[in-house]
């Protein structure tokens, strides 16, 4: 099992980048979110890798923490999520958001993932709820009491991206007695800080 590279960076695409490692270059499917880390050619990176043999190809996956690696191997322990879509929930959420979310019953949030069905983001929610509430205490800890579903629609109608709009929601005070008009209130003014 190859557990990460390390090298300079020989080049990059839209959802990979390839590493010259020791004489080698090597290529490693990413999120967006781990290729915008990367910088420009040139420059040395390491990447957190997930090796993945398939009965026509080897695809090693590169990540720029631990945390997103271990949230893309957990996303594909879910029965319908391959290695294509827990890349794109990745690429638009960050590992947090995304426990966030599952542990919080966010569909909403998931589903503003391309090609995320409401049917999918349900099983990931079931099948991945208790396992985030056991083994990710840190980002656990930052998911709201309340359902914050309602808040988080309110502020993308409002033109702020998910993963944002997510955080926002994730740090109220979890007060049950807040109308939704006034969590949104206190939601925007986190978010202007």
């Amino acid at each position: 099992m190859i557990a990460a590279i390390e090298g300079i960076l020989e080049s990059l695409t839209a959802d990979s980048a390839i590493v010259k490692v020791a004489g080698i270059s090597i290529q490693a499917q990413a999120s967006s979110r781990t290729i915008a880390t990367l910088g420009a050619p040139g420059g040395k990176v390491k990447l957190h890798t997930h090796l993945q043999w398939k009965e026509d190809a080897v695809v090693l996956y590169g990540f720029a923490t631990r945390e997103e690696l271990d949230m893309f191997r957990m996303l594909n322990t879910v029965t319908g999520v391959g290695p294509k879509l827990a890349l794109a929930m990745l690429s638009n959420l960050t590992p947090e958001d995304l426990a966030t979310a599952i542990v919080s019953d966010n569909a909403d949030l998931l589903t503003q993932v391309p090609g995320l069905g409401k049917k999918t983001a349900a099983r990931v929610m079931l099948e991945l709820k208790s396992k985030l509430e056991k083994g990710w205490g840190v980002l656990v800890s930052t998911a709201p009491v309340q359902d914050s579903a309602s808040v988080v629609a309110a502020l993308t109608n409002l033109g702020y991206s998910p993963a944002d709009a997510a955080r926002a929601a994730a740090a109220l005070p979890a007060t049950p007695d807040l109308s939704l008009e006034d969590r949104v209130k206190m939601a925007l003014r986190h978010l202007a800080r």
